[in-house]
Protein backbone atom coordinates (compact mmCIF):
# COMPACT_ATOMS: atom_id res chain seq x y z
CA UNK A 1 0.00 0.00 0.00
CA UNK A 2 0.89 3.50 -0.59
CA UNK A 3 1.56 5.14 2.78
CA UNK A 4 -0.87 8.08 2.56
CA UNK A 5 -3.62 4.84 2.08
CA UNK A 6 -2.13 3.36 5.60
CA UNK A 7 -2.61 6.91 7.04
CA UNK A 8 -5.83 6.92 5.82
CA UNK A 9 -6.90 3.45 7.78
CA UNK A 10 -4.67 4.52 10.89
CA UNK A 11 -6.64 7.58 11.00
CA UNK A 12 -10.12 5.35 10.58
CA UNK A 13 -8.53 2.67 13.19
CA UNK A 14 -8.19 6.11 15.98
CA UNK A 15 -12.16 6.62 15.09
CA UNK A 16 -12.69 3.23 16.40
CA UNK A 17 -10.51 3.67 19.51
CA UNK A 18 -12.30 6.62 21.18
CA UNK A 19 -15.89 5.41 19.77
CA UNK A 20 -15.45 1.82 21.47
CA UNK A 21 -14.24 3.73 24.50
CA UNK A 22 -16.84 6.25 24.59
CA UNK A 23 -19.51 3.69 23.57
CA UNK A 24 -19.10 2.10 27.17
CA UNK A 25 -17.18 4.39 29.14
CA UNK A 26 -14.45 2.49 29.54
CA UNK A 27 -11.58 0.90 28.34
CA UNK A 28 -7.86 2.30 27.61
CA UNK A 29 -7.21 4.79 24.77
CA UNK A 30 -4.25 6.48 25.05
CA UNK A 31 -2.12 3.73 24.33
CA UNK A 32 -4.10 2.64 21.92
CA UNK A 33 -4.12 5.97 19.91
CA UNK A 34 -0.33 6.07 20.70
CA UNK A 35 0.50 2.70 18.81
CA UNK A 36 -1.93 3.01 15.67
CA UNK A 37 0.62 3.41 13.25
CA UNK A 38 2.65 0.07 14.40
CA UNK A 39 -0.28 -2.10 14.49
CA UNK A 40 -1.81 -0.73 10.59
CA UNK A 41 1.81 -1.14 9.16
CA UNK A 42 2.33 -4.75 10.78
CA UNK A 43 -1.08 -6.37 9.22
CA UNK A 44 -1.79 -3.99 6.37
CA UNK A 45 2.15 -4.03 5.13
CA UNK A 46 4.97 -5.85 6.56
CA UNK A 47 3.51 -9.01 7.95
CA UNK A 48 2.95 -12.25 6.37
CA UNK A 49 -0.47 -13.50 6.67
CA UNK A 50 -2.79 -16.50 5.49
CA UNK A 51 -5.33 -15.45 2.53
CA UNK A 52 -7.27 -17.26 0.88
CA UNK A 53 -9.78 -16.08 -2.32
CA UNK A 54 -7.92 -12.23 -1.19
CA UNK A 55 -9.14 -12.64 2.15
CA UNK A 56 -7.31 -13.28 5.88
CA UNK A 57 -7.97 -16.78 7.20
CA UNK A 58 -7.27 -17.45 10.78
CA UNK A 59 -6.50 -21.09 12.47
CA UNK A 60 -5.03 -21.23 15.70
CA UNK A 61 -2.08 -23.37 14.56
CA UNK A 62 -0.55 -20.31 13.41
CA UNK A 63 1.73 -22.09 11.18
CA UNK A 64 3.46 -20.40 7.69
CA UNK A 65 3.04 -17.18 8.94
CA UNK A 66 3.88 -14.50 11.04
CA UNK A 67 2.47 -14.12 13.81
CA UNK A 68 1.95 -11.17 16.73
CA UNK A 69 1.43 -11.00 20.43
CA UNK A 70 -0.02 -7.84 22.07
CA UNK A 71 1.53 -8.08 25.91
CA UNK A 72 0.01 -5.13 27.09
CA UNK A 73 -3.44 -6.14 26.57
CA UNK A 74 -5.15 -3.19 28.33
CA UNK A 75 -4.71 -1.28 24.63
CA UNK A 76 -7.29 -4.21 22.74
CA UNK A 77 -9.20 -1.45 21.33
CA UNK A 78 -6.26 -0.90 18.74
CA UNK A 79 -5.72 -4.69 18.21
CA UNK A 80 -9.35 -4.93 17.89
CA UNK A 81 -9.40 -2.08 15.21
CA UNK A 82 -7.09 -3.40 13.19
CA UNK A 83 -7.78 -6.70 12.82
CA UNK A 84 -11.55 -5.94 12.22
CA UNK A 85 -10.42 -3.65 9.20
CA UNK A 86 -8.04 -6.39 7.85
CA UNK A 87 -11.16 -8.77 7.88
CA UNK A 88 -10.72 -11.37 10.97
CA UNK A 89 -14.40 -10.41 11.48
CA UNK A 90 -16.91 -7.81 10.71
CA UNK A 91 -16.12 -4.29 11.45
CA UNK A 92 -19.88 -3.74 12.83
CA UNK A 93 -19.05 -5.91 16.09
CA UNK A 94 -16.53 -3.29 17.48
CA UNK A 95 -20.08 -2.20 19.01
CA UNK A 96 -19.79 -4.73 21.48
CA UNK A 97 -17.32 -3.73 22.61
CA UNK A 98 -16.41 -4.54 26.46
CA UNK A 99 -20.60 -5.66 26.86
CA UNK A 100 -21.79 -8.57 28.70
CA UNK A 101 -21.40 -11.40 26.22
CA UNK A 102 -19.22 -9.64 23.59
CA UNK A 103 -16.00 -11.42 21.92
CA UNK A 104 -14.17 -7.90 22.21
CA UNK A 105 -14.16 -8.10 25.78
CA UNK A 106 -11.38 -5.28 27.92
CA UNK A 107 -8.60 -7.73 27.56
CA UNK A 108 -8.23 -10.27 24.77
CA UNK A 109 -9.06 -13.58 26.27
CA UNK A 110 -9.34 -16.79 23.77
CA UNK A 111 -12.52 -19.03 24.75
CA UNK A 112 -14.78 -16.60 22.99
CA UNK A 113 -13.03 -17.58 20.10
CA UNK A 114 -12.39 -14.03 17.96
CA UNK A 115 -10.11 -14.61 14.95
CA UNK A 116 -7.11 -13.08 15.71
CA UNK A 117 -6.28 -13.67 18.83
CA UNK A 118 -4.41 -16.32 20.30
CA UNK A 119 -3.45 -15.96 23.98
CA UNK A 120 -5.24 -14.23 26.54
CA UNK A 121 -3.16 -10.90 27.94
CA UNK A 122 -3.30 -8.22 29.52
CA UNK A 123 -1.40 -9.43 33.16
CA UNK A 124 1.38 -7.73 32.62
CA UNK A 125 4.94 -9.24 31.62
CA UNK A 126 3.95 -12.56 30.44
CA UNK A 127 3.26 -12.04 26.70
CA UNK A 128 7.52 -11.74 25.37
CA UNK A 129 7.07 -15.19 27.23
CA UNK A 130 4.88 -16.77 25.14
CA UNK A 131 5.81 -15.22 21.88
CA UNK A 132 9.18 -16.74 22.65
CA UNK A 133 7.85 -20.28 23.01
CA UNK A 134 5.46 -19.41 19.59
CA UNK A 135 9.19 -18.46 17.74
CA UNK A 136 10.85 -21.86 19.34
CA UNK A 137 8.29 -23.80 17.98
CA UNK A 138 8.51 -22.27 14.44
CA UNK A 139 11.82 -23.08 14.78
CA UNK A 140 11.26 -26.57 15.70
CA UNK A 141 8.83 -27.21 13.09
CA UNK A 142 11.24 -25.16 10.19
CA UNK A 143 9.20 -22.35 10.09
CA UNK A 144 11.18 -19.51 9.53
CA UNK A 145 8.27 -17.02 9.58
CA UNK A 146 8.77 -14.16 11.94
CA UNK A 147 7.02 -14.06 15.34
CA UNK A 148 6.63 -10.17 16.41
CA UNK A 149 5.32 -9.02 20.39
CA UNK A 150 4.53 -5.70 21.69
CA UNK A 151 5.14 -4.92 25.27
CA UNK A 152 4.45 -1.28 27.25
CA UNK A 153 7.30 0.56 28.68
CA UNK A 154 5.72 0.57 32.57
CA UNK A 155 5.68 -3.36 31.27
CA UNK A 156 9.40 -3.19 31.49
CA UNK A 157 8.90 -2.92 35.94
CA UNK A 158 7.77 -6.77 35.63
CA UNK A 159 10.42 -9.03 36.75
CA UNK A 160 9.29 -12.45 33.88
CA UNK A 161 9.96 -9.71 31.35
CA UNK A 162 13.51 -10.27 32.10
CA UNK A 163 13.71 -14.00 32.44
CA UNK A 164 12.48 -13.79 28.86
CA UNK A 165 14.77 -11.46 28.02
CA UNK A 166 17.39 -13.70 29.36
CA UNK A 167 16.48 -16.71 27.65
CA UNK A 168 15.58 -15.60 24.04
CA UNK A 169 19.28 -14.92 23.62
CA UNK A 170 20.40 -17.74 25.50
CA UNK A 171 18.54 -19.74 22.75
CA UNK A 172 18.94 -17.84 19.66
CA UNK A 173 16.02 -16.93 19.23
CA UNK A 174 16.26 -15.02 16.17
CA UNK A 175 13.11 -14.38 14.23
CA UNK A 176 11.63 -12.68 17.41
CA UNK A 177 10.97 -8.81 16.73
CA UNK A 178 9.70 -7.18 20.22
CA UNK A 179 8.68 -4.04 20.48
CA UNK A 180 8.59 -1.47 23.32
CA UNK A 181 5.77 0.69 23.19
CA UNK A 182 7.88 4.51 24.68
CA UNK A 183 5.50 6.64 25.47
CA UNK A 184 7.12 7.25 29.06
CA UNK A 185 3.50 7.16 30.66
CA UNK A 186 1.27 4.26 32.87
CA UNK A 187 -1.43 4.45 34.66
CA UNK A 188 0.03 6.02 38.26
CA UNK A 189 2.31 8.80 35.78
CA UNK A 190 5.67 9.43 34.24
CA UNK A 191 7.44 6.11 33.96
CA UNK A 192 10.77 8.49 35.05
CA UNK A 193 8.66 8.69 38.50
CA UNK A 194 6.77 5.50 39.25
CA UNK A 195 9.73 3.42 38.56
CA UNK A 196 12.73 4.45 36.03
CA UNK A 197 13.54 1.97 33.70
CA UNK A 198 16.63 4.05 32.65
CA UNK A 199 18.20 2.70 29.46
CA UNK A 200 16.62 0.44 28.35
CA UNK A 201 18.42 0.04 24.99
CA UNK A 202 21.61 -0.95 26.72
CA UNK A 203 19.62 -3.23 29.58
CA UNK A 204 18.74 -5.46 26.58
CA UNK A 205 22.03 -5.41 24.90
CA UNK A 206 24.01 -6.55 27.85
CA UNK A 207 21.03 -9.82 27.83
CA UNK A 208 22.31 -10.14 24.42
CA UNK A 209 19.61 -8.79 22.51
CA UNK A 210 20.09 -6.71 18.70
CA UNK A 211 18.68 -3.40 19.64
CA UNK A 212 17.25 -0.70 17.43
CA UNK A 213 15.16 2.44 17.69
CA UNK A 214 12.13 3.89 16.11
CA UNK A 215 12.69 7.08 16.74
CA UNK A 216 9.42 8.93 15.02
CA UNK A 217 6.49 5.99 15.92
CA UNK A 218 3.67 7.91 14.73
CA UNK A 219 5.14 8.84 11.19
CA UNK A 220 3.97 5.89 9.00
CA UNK A 221 6.83 6.17 7.03
CA UNK A 222 9.79 6.19 9.91
CA UNK A 223 7.90 3.07 11.54
CA UNK A 224 7.33 1.25 7.79
CA UNK A 225 11.64 1.95 6.97
CA UNK A 226 12.30 0.58 10.91
CA UNK A 227 10.02 -2.83 10.45
CA UNK A 228 12.11 -3.19 7.22
CA UNK A 229 15.32 -2.61 9.21
CA UNK A 230 13.97 -5.17 12.21
CA UNK A 231 13.23 -7.76 9.49
CA UNK A 232 17.02 -7.45 8.14
CA UNK A 233 18.26 -8.04 11.66
CA UNK A 234 16.49 -10.99 12.40
CA UNK A 235 18.05 -14.69 11.72
CA UNK A 236 21.13 -13.85 12.45
CA UNK A 237 21.59 -15.56 15.57
CA UNK A 238 19.88 -13.14 18.29
CA UNK A 239 16.74 -11.88 18.87
CA UNK A 240 15.59 -7.89 17.73
CA UNK A 241 14.26 -5.44 20.40
CA UNK A 242 12.75 -1.93 18.55
CA UNK A 243 12.86 0.84 20.85
CA UNK A 244 9.27 2.55 19.33
CA UNK A 245 9.06 5.89 20.59
CA UNK A 246 5.46 7.18 20.74
CA UNK A 247 2.63 9.67 22.01
CA UNK A 248 0.17 8.82 24.56
CA UNK A 249 -2.78 9.87 22.98
CA UNK A 250 -1.39 10.63 19.61
CA UNK A 251 -4.02 12.42 17.15
CA UNK A 252 -5.94 13.88 19.52
CA UNK A 253 -4.86 16.94 20.77
CA UNK A 254 -6.19 17.01 24.53
CA UNK A 255 -5.05 13.13 25.17
CA UNK A 256 -1.55 13.60 23.92
CA UNK A 257 1.13 12.84 26.25
CA UNK A 258 -0.55 12.98 29.06
CA UNK A 259 -0.98 9.58 31.38
CA UNK A 260 -4.03 11.00 32.52
CA UNK A 261 -5.59 9.17 29.26
CA UNK A 262 -4.27 5.62 29.80
CA UNK A 263 -7.69 4.16 31.16
CA UNK A 264 -10.07 7.02 31.05
CA UNK A 265 -13.20 7.24 28.23
CA UNK A 266 -14.03 10.45 26.50
CA UNK A 267 -17.64 11.79 27.47
CA UNK A 268 -19.83 12.74 24.70
CA UNK A 269 -18.40 16.66 23.69
CA UNK A 270 -14.94 14.83 23.65
CA UNK A 271 -15.76 12.03 21.28
CA UNK A 272 -17.21 14.93 19.20
CA UNK A 273 -14.01 16.88 19.16
CA UNK A 274 -11.81 14.26 18.71
CA UNK A 275 -13.79 12.58 15.85
CA UNK A 276 -13.94 15.92 14.64
CA UNK A 277 -9.78 15.73 14.27
CA UNK A 278 -9.67 12.58 12.51
CA UNK A 279 -10.68 11.30 8.78
CA UNK A 280 -13.11 8.75 8.15
CA UNK A 281 -11.95 6.63 5.67
CA UNK A 282 -13.56 3.26 6.13
CA UNK A 283 -16.85 4.25 7.23
CA UNK A 284 -17.46 3.99 10.83
CA UNK A 285 -19.01 1.28 11.90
Amino acid sequence: MEIEQLEKIASQVRRDIVRMVHSCQSGHPGGSLGCTDLLVALYFERMELKEADGKVVFDMDGSGEDLFFLSNGHISPVWYSVLARKGYFPAEEMATFRKLDSRLQGHPTTHEGLPGIRIASGSLGQGMSVAIGAAMAKKLNGDDHLVYCLMGDGEQQEGQVWEAATFAPHHMVDHLIAFIDLNGQQIDGPTVKVMNNRDLGEKYKAFGWEVMEIVEGNDMAAVLKGLTEAKSKAGHGKPVMVLLHTGMGYGVDFMMGSHKWHGVAPNDEQLAAALAQLDESLGDY
